[in-house]
This record gives structure tokens, C-alpha cells and sequence, in this order.
């Protein structure tokens, strides 16, 4: 697939060297992904340290969320044309001073900033290591590769939560972010000195017209869930119109990059069966797992009064299925085929989220933990294989902005899921705390409604109040138990949305994934395809074509 094949092993050396290359990658893709679960346990304390109000706290997340997903293909199609490891170098640094003046903002208005602009250089990541891999493993290496990559991704699920959560033990919030400056100095200095600059065969020109549709239509798409989300509004005008102007954009987008003499990726990709079904099942897969654990936080603080670090730790099982079902991925995909694998691996997760709907507050602890690995099992199956299936598909001169279209429609089916799963369990806890709600004093009935934690917050207030009525006093306990139930019975029906979703995954996954029958990229119609690969006997004297 890469013009520069044949002269990997003179390039990257032994295979300790590619093997530390990987880790480096690997370990970039980890402090982006892990930069959203970090930063939930440290919410409360940013609220009450810069008066926060809920909806600045939101797009405190939603901001980094934003800007990630928006420009994947952007950075991608950018690091095609300027140099891979370029590229990567430049977005780690945006991403490691951003962190480091997000640490020290002082109102919420700065720290959605700088959030936003972290973002900007997280979203770089995901494409252009991919990029990378695919240039420095040949066939039989990438899967193995790809699985490192995707098993040490797997880990923020855990690792997030579990760093934030020693770190407020010790130190201010800002800690969260700072923490990522030496990780991302580390990463960024193994990247000098074992990864080749390189740049994709070919490409000389930013396709300007691709990048502003692809940024604008996916920003308006992910900007419509996000609202919807959070507002539970997905017919009002400040959901359907950004959404109704990014599906024009995005449409806009594949007609012109059809015509185009030189597109930042072909299209056509996504009428490739590899690329198509492999990027339907990782964004679908995506939805239930992103969703389920932005349930399951609510479940395990507010249910069963978790600390911040036994909430890492309740989530250890699904990390650590992750790792190991995506570091094996390979070999079981050897042995039964890319079909079954990725079926299978969907089959774990919607299992698994049919399993999460029927916890209760009582539900032993070890069956809970049992049903999380299920789901970091077949994540780690469905990560690996699915995205070295769609990768493979890519053409070499587009490696990268293919890479970022894949992971942009993933990070799209992220958003979903936390936006559709999130708006269904919080109507369905409305309605139920509803029936209670007139036992609360009326100016707080409204916001006690809102969510689980607000209930709490509302009752906390209550029991602190000295001139509350005694009656009430005593009925606190009932209500919080009765708030508890009510979140449990509502987030059944988030999770049986997410298995019914996981269930569509694996019938499309079954009946069209195919299995590998080459080991080269398509050649469509109409397109120059790269070059071939020149013979490693040619290329004794022969300098390696650098970008950076």
C-alpha cells in the first residue's frame, strides 16, 4: 500500500525500535481519548472553583468534543500533504500548550477556550497515527500494530477516571490537564527519534474547497447532537436547522469531491464494503459503548455511591478486555475470518448492554463487572479488525484523510450515543420522578427533575435546611431511594436503545463484511492509482523521501 515498504526495515532499524515506535503512537492516541474521561471527575470541583454554571460545564466538555470530531478529516488531509509525522508533531504541540494554560484559566469562558483548542490539536492524532503504522508494518505486522494501538486507546475507559481521581486527592483541578505536558513531551521526543518523517506519494496540493465543506458540515452535525443532547430538543429549530446545514455541506462535499482531479479521499471509499460496513460497525460500536459509560457514571456514583476512584476502578474490566481482546484480535482473525470476528465482537457488546439494562441497585457486584468486560471484549475485537479492515482499503496517497473520515464518522456515532441514549434516560426519569416531584417544595420540583444528580443536589440542600417541616425531613431518605430506583428504571431503556443499535451493527456486519481477498487498496475507476512500490534492490542508494 505504501511506497515506502520496501525500505521499512532500513528505516525504522530492529524490532524493538518499531516496537517502542508503536508505543509512542499508541501512547498519543491515549491522551486524547482519555483528555474527556479525566476531566468528568474533576466537574464538580471546576463548578464550585469558577461558579460554573451547568451549561458552561457542558461545553467545558462539549467544546474539546467539538473541534476533535469537526477537523479529524482536516487533519488528516493536511498531514497527506504537509508530512505525516509533521503533522503529528505540530497537533501534539497545539494540544500540550493548550492543556497547560487550560490548567490555569480562571473563568469558565477561558477554560471552554482552551478546551476547544485542545481539540483542535487532539483531532490530528487518530488520522496521522494511523498513517503511520500503515507506512511502517507490511501486511502481517499492521494487525498487530493496529491492535497495540487500539488496546492502549482502550485504556483511557479506566485510566481517566482512576488518574483524575488520585490527582484531586492531591492536588488543584487543573492538575487533569497539566498532567497531559510531560506524557505528550515524552510521546512527542520518541516520535523524533524513531519515526521517519514521511508525506503521502504524490500529493501536492491542500484540496481547500474539501476541507472547509468537511470541517463545516461535520462541526454543524456534531454541534446538532450535542444541542439536542443536552436541550432533549431534537425537533426544535436549534437542532434541524445546524443539522439540516451539515448534511447540505456534507452532501456538498461528496459531489464536489466526485468531480474533483485531485480529491483529498475518494468517496467512493464508502461504497467499499471493507471501508463501509468496517467504519459502520466501529461508529455503531461506538454509540453503545461512549453512551453506555456516560450511563453507567451516573449509575455507579448515584446509585451505588462510588467515589471518583472506585469508578475508575468499576471500569478496570472493560479496559482491561479492551487491551487483551485487541492486542489478540490478529490471531483470532486469522483463525475465523474478519466476518466472524467483528460479528462476534458486536454480539459482546450488545450482549453486554442488554446485560446493563437489568442491573439494579442490588445487583452483585462481581455479575456488574462481569457484564462490563463483555463489552471491553468486544470492543477490542471490533477495534482492531474493524479498523485494519477499513484502513486497508485506503489508497496510499490518501492515508491519513481516509484515516480521518473513518475516525470522524466514529467520533459522530460517540456523539450520538451519548446524545440519544442521554436524552431518552433523562425524559423516561422526568416522567417517573414526576410522580413524586409534588412532595418538594415547588420552587425546587423543576430542577430537582432535570437529572439524578440535580435530585441529589436538591435533597442535599433540603436536609441542610434547619426550618424545613419535619414531615419532609423524614420523607428525604424515601425520595432519594426513590430517585435511585427511578434512574435505574430509566436507564434500562437507554441500554436496551444501544443493544436493539449494536443489533443492527452485527446483521450488517454478517451479511456484507467481506473477507480480505488482497492485500492492495481498490483502484477506482477514474482515479490515478498510487505508485507501485519499487523493488528494494533498486533502492540501495536511494534516499528515503522525507517530510519533516
Amino acid at each position: 500500500m505504501s511506497a515506502f515498504r520496501p525500505v521499512r526495515a532500513t528505516v525504522h532499524g530492529t524490532d524493538s525500535r518499531r516496537a517502542l515506535s508503536m508505543v509512542a503512537l499508541g501512547s498519543c492516541f491515549l491522551v486524547v481519548m482519555m483528555d474527556n474521561t479525566i476531566l468528568n471527575v474533576a466537574l464538580a470541583t471546576i463548578q464550585a472553583d469558577l461558579s460554573a454554571s451547568n451549561g458552561e460545564l457542558q461545553w467545558v466538555l462539549d467544546s474539546y468534543i467539538l473541534c476533535y470530531a469537526a477537523l479529524m478529516f482536516t487533519a488528516g488531509v493536511m498531514a497527506d500533504v504537509w508530512g505525516h509525522r509533521r503533522v503529528l508533531l505540530a497537533g501534539l504541540a497545539v494540544f500540550t500548550v493548550a492543556s497547560a494554560l487550560a490548567a490555569f484559566a480562571t473563568t469558565p469562558g477561558e477554560l471552554v477556550l482552551w478546551r476547544a483548542v485542545m481539540g483542535v490539536g487532539g483531532s490530528v492524532v487518530p488520522p496521522v497515527s494511523l498513517a503511520l503504522i500503515n507506512e511502517m508494518f507490511d501486511e502481517e505486522e499492521r494487525a498487530r500494530a493496529i491492535g497495540v494501538w487500539s488496546a492502549l486507546g482502550g485504556l483511557s475507559i479506566a485510566l481517566g477516571p482512576l488518574t483524575g481521581g488520585m490527582l484531586l486527592q492531591h492536588f488543584w483541578w487543573g492538575s487533569v490537564f497539566l498532567v497531559n505536558v510531560p506524557v505528550v513531551i515524552t510521546c512527542a521526543a520518541m516520535l523524533l527519534l524513531l519515526v521517519p518523517g514521511s508525506r503521502a506519494p504524490g500529493r501536492l496540493r491542500v484540496d481547500v474547497p474539501g476541507v472547509v465543506l468537511s470541517a463545516g458540515g461535520a462541526g454543524l452535525v456534531v454541534y446538532a447532537v450535542i444541542h439536542a443532547g443536552e436541550s432533549g430538543q431534537w425537533s426544535g429549530g436549534g437542532t434541524l436547522l445546524p443539522l439540516g446545514a451539515g448534511v447540505v455541506l456534507l452532501s456538498a462535499l461528496v459531489r464536489y469531491e466526485r468531480r474533483a482531479a485531485a480529491p483529498a479521499v475518494d468517496v467512493r471509499l464508502l461504497r467499499d464494503p471493507a471501508f463501509a460496513v468496517g467504519t459502520l460497525g466501529l461508529a455503531l460500536a461506538y454509540f453503545a459503548l461512549t453512551g453506555g459509560t456516560f450511563l453507567m457514571v451516573f449509575y455507579a456514583q448515584g446509585v451505588r455511591g462510588f467515589s471518583p476512584m472506585q469508578l475508575g476502578l468499576s471500569a478496570l474490566p472493560i479496559a482491561v478486555g479492551t487491551v487483551l481482546a485487541a492486542a489478540l484480535s490478529g490471531r483470532v482473525r486469522d483463525l475465523v475470518g474478519v466476518r466472524v470476528t467483528v460479528s462476534n465482537g458486536l454480539v459482546l457488546i450488545g450482549g453486554s448492554c442488554l446485560g446493563q439494562a437489568f442491573v439494579t441497585a442490588d445487583t452483585p457486584l462481581w455479575i456488574y463487572e462481569a457484564v462490563l468486560a463483555a463489552s471491553g471484549l468486544g470492543m477490542g475485537l471490533v477495534l482492531g479488525v474493524a479498523t485494519t479492515a477499513a484502513t486497508s482499503r485506503v489508497p496510499a496517497g490518501q492515508a491519513a484523510a481516509g484515516a480521518g473520515l473513518s475516525n470522524a464518522l466514529r467520533q459522530i456515532g460517540s456523539a450520538l450515543g451519548v446524545a440519544v441514549l442521554g436524552s431518552a434516560v433523562s425524559a423516561a426519569y422526568r416522567n417517573t420522578l414526576d410522580e413524586v416531584a409534588g412532595a418538594l417544595p415547588a420552587a425546587v420540583r423543576e430542577t430537582a427533575s432535570e437529572s439524578l444528580t440535580h435530585t441529589f443536589g436538591v435533597l442535599d440542600a433540603l436536609a441542610a435546611d434547619p426550618a424545613l417541616p419535619a414531615s419532609l425531613r423524614a420523607a428525604l431518605p424515601h425520595l432519594r431511594t426513590f430517585a435511585q430506583d427511578a434512574y435505574v428504571d430509566a436507564m434500562r431503556l437507554g441500554f436496551l436503545i444501544a443493544s436493539v443499535t449494536v443489533g443492527v451493527a452485527v446483521v450488517v456486519t454478517a451479511r456484507w463484511m467481506p473477507e480480505p481477498s488482497r492485500p492492495s487498496p481498490p483502484a477506482f475507476p477514474g482515479r490515478v492509482p498510487p505508485p507501485r512500490p519499487v523493488p528494494a534492490v533498486e533502492l540501495s542508494g536511494t534516499p528515503h523521501r522525507q517530510g519533516s
